[in-house]
């Protein structure tokens, strides 16, 4: 189990998204996911901004497993994926990482994002079994098709894990219902095709996608790549029930003046939201 020590094993599947999208929905606004690189600019960085992003208006925490070969992944996300690799970010590190946060966020969806390679190379088994017993929520693989997502869900979805897939405007209606058939978490709505990276406008194509995707299941559908302004989520609110924010708040991060990181990092998301910080 690679040093996960804290045990949330065989809680019920999906109870942190489910709640979180429910307390949104209540509370009639936008759901915001916010992604952060694991291990960027350190480790003790991410313990730290994970639970002050929360504070500042998060329902859900993405990290991102530093790859070398981050093929869905902008200039700005490669830049943070390639200094946390030249610290010796892993897989089992981000694990690690999990379970240290999981206690000051009890009540918050975790989820990974990353690359597939080191998924398998760590065992699928082995890596839902450690995933489990950290408090993961979900992981989302870029570069695995749902034709070939079985495996990871034969082992993931045991232990509460959710695969959250991906569908771009470029899917077919087929590959949209294949997608959504053994999903869990939410579906992750790509704007545009292309890699990650702020823009300054929604890519209209994506409400056709959002329409398309309530055919197959009733997940939350959440809208990433792109994400960067407040109008962004007042587009996109009043026809999905979520956004997920990532280049904008790593570029944040990353030209935040030394020892602003934080404080930064939450006057963005109180833009993103509308609170007063």
């Amino acid at each position: 189990m690679r040093g996960c020590k804290a045990s949330f094993e065989m809680r019920p599947r999906e109870d942190r998204f489910s709640a979180a999208f429910a307390d949104a929905a209540a509370e009639r606004r936008t759901g915001l996911i916010l992604y952060i690189t694991a291990g960027y600019p350190s480790l003790a960085a991410t313990r730290e901004l994970a639970p002050a992003l929360v504070d500042a208006g998060a329902d859900a925490i993405e990290l991102g497993v530093p790859f070398s070969d981050p093929l869905a992944d902008g200039a700005t996300i490669q830049a943070a994926g390639f200094h946390a690799l030249k610290q010796g970010v892993t897989l089992a590190a981000c694990l690690r990482l999990v379970a240290d946060l999981r206690p000051h966020l009890p009540r918050t969806p975790l989820a990974l994002m990353g690359y597939y390679n080191p998924v398998l190379r760590y065992g699928l088994a082995e890596f839902a079994q450690a995933g489990a017993q950290a408090g993961l929520d979900g992981i989302i693989v870029p570069d695995l098709p749902p034709e070939e997502s079985g495996p990871l869900a034969a082992e993931c979805a045991p232990r509460g894990i959710a695969i959250i897939p991906l569908v771009a405007p470029t899917s077919t209606d087929a590959r949209v219902e294949k997608a959504c058939k053994n999903a869990a978490g939410f579906i992750y709505c790509v704007s545009v095709a292309g890699v990650t990276g702020a823009r300054d406008a929604v890519a209209p194509g994506v409400f056709d996608l959002l329409e398309r995707v309530r055919r197959y299941t009733s997940l939350p559908r959440a809208v990433g790549f792109g994400i960067s302004r407040r109008q962004h989520v007042d587009a996109i609110g009043h026809r999905a029930e979520a956004v997920v924010v990532g280049s904008a708040l790593v570029r944040v991060i990353q030209e935040a003046p030394e020892g602003k990181m934080v404080e930064q990092a939450r006057r963005f998301v109180a833009g993103l939201t509308g609170r007063v910080q």
